[in-house]
């Protein structure tokens, strides 16, 4: 794995400051940001509380632009391309607002089996009103898209847009995206990622991706600040993901009974936000740009390779990872015991991991036959040491259980 030595792990804990008060593997909920995005919310809300929302905006309006350009090199795309949102969801649902409305009736919508649950309800909520079909892409043997059936899907009936998730909310499975993405491109299909729990921790290239539309959001493998996320609509797709509410922010009001998209991608943008979190948010982007995404990435695998060998060699513990290619995120179960008993017990030793339960992804745990899981998820700052702390306690669990 080259490029791990090129991370300085003690100064990168040395900016954490949340490191200190326990292990944190909850990283695929909510990041320990580092001293430096925290440092930036705080400077702007004081800037507000001295002369005002508006007028700090106003001050900082460069720094923010300058966060869609971070966002931008991050994925390889033009910063005309990049929305800031409140959250991920907020950012993908602008995205499917966009287009589904536009669809005929009977049109299919794909989804994947790793679909996170407030997408899930949403594809259906919206295929009922409109009339449309919602279908599952299923999964091949190894537990991630079959891209081959993807691709037999697409061929067979007239598919108005896939819905595929990088990295699932439910396991530490990384789908073959670039591989559903060059499938969408040969049929025509526009394709809209969930990269939420992938954005910090994999690689992400739209242009290898060739998706339409991807969302992700600031708080968990970016260590960006909560309600913060982003949009990115690739400038060729503008025409088919034309927004269905805009306001102030994405139009201008012309005439009476006439209005003007923005001509970049603050036309999927809306105007209140939390200034001070995007202005943390360009500050995660742009330290993981310094430090390097391949190192962190590489980094973010090792640890947790070893974590997830050490949870199997535990009597009574059951990884539930699934796929060719894995991630940051490790899920088990222990035998006896309820994974919320789990992650309290867990809680109580210093240890903060977190339960993914079956509502938010009944395609997945719940097709498998799994109420709940344990997510423990590993980031760079994360030590070899902590794992083993971890392994432990986990251990002493299964031997309670």
């Amino acid at each position: 794995m080259d490029g791990i030595e090129v991370l300085d792990i003690e100064r990168l804990r040395a900016d954490t400051p949340g490191v200190t008060d326990h292990i944190h593997f909850n990283n695929a909920g909510a990041s320990l940001p580092s001293a430096s995005v925290l440092e930036r919310q705080i400077e702007h809300l004081r800037l507000e509380a001295r002369i005002g929302g508006y007028r700090a905006a106003r001050e900082v309006a460069a720094e923010v632009a300058s966060v869609r350009s971070a966002v931008a090199t991050l994925l390889g795309a033009s910063p005309t391309e990049i929305a800031l949102h409140q959250s991920a969801t907020d950012a993908w649902n602008m995205a499917i607002l966009a287009i589904v409305p536009s669809l005929a009736r009977g049109t299919r919508l794909v989804v994947d089996r790793a679909v996170y649950g407030s997408h899930a309800m949403a594809l259906l909520q919206l295929a009922r009103r409109f009339g449309l079909e919602v279908t599952v892409a299923e999964d091949d043997s190894l537990g991630q898209i079959d891209v081959e059936r993807l691709r037999l899907q697409l061929e067979q009936r007239p598919v108005g847009l896939v819905c595929a998730t990088h990295v699932p909310t439910s396991s530490g499975l990384v789908n073959p995206i670039e591989a559903v993405g060059s499938v969408c491109r040969q049929q025509g299909t526009p394709l809209v990622v969930d990269a939420c729990q992938s954005v910090g921790q994999c690689s992400v290239d739209v242009e290898r991706i060739h998706c339409a539309a991807l969302s992700a959001t600031g708080r968990k493998y970016l260590r960006g600040p909560r309600g913060t996320g982003f949009l990115y609509v690739r400038r060729s797709a503008f025409q088919r993901f034309v927004p269905l509410m805009p306001d102030l922010r994405a139009a201008e009001w012309t005439a009476p009974e006439g209005f003007r998209l923005h001509p970049d991608a603050l036309r999927y943008e809306t105007w209140e936000r939390s200034v001070a979190g995007d202005l943390g948010l360009g500050v995660a982007v742009r330290q993981l740009l310094a430090q390097g995404v391949m190192a962190t990435s590489a980094r973010i695998q090792l640890l947790a390779v070893i974590f997830r060998r050490g949870l199997a060699a535990i009597d009574g513990v059951d990884v539930c990872d699934r796929g060719e290619r894995l991630c940051g995120i490790c899920t088990f179960r222990v035998a006896g015991m309820s994974s919320t008993k789990v992650a309290e017990s867990l809680h109580l030793r210093g240890i903060r991991v977190s339960v993914t339960h079956a509502t938010s992804a009944q395609l997945d745990l719940g097709t498998r036959g799994l109420d709940s899981v344990v997510r423990a998820s590993v980031h760079a700052y994360n030590t070899e040491e902590e794992i083993e702390q971890v392994l432990a306690a986990v251990k002493e669990l299964a031997k309670l259980a």
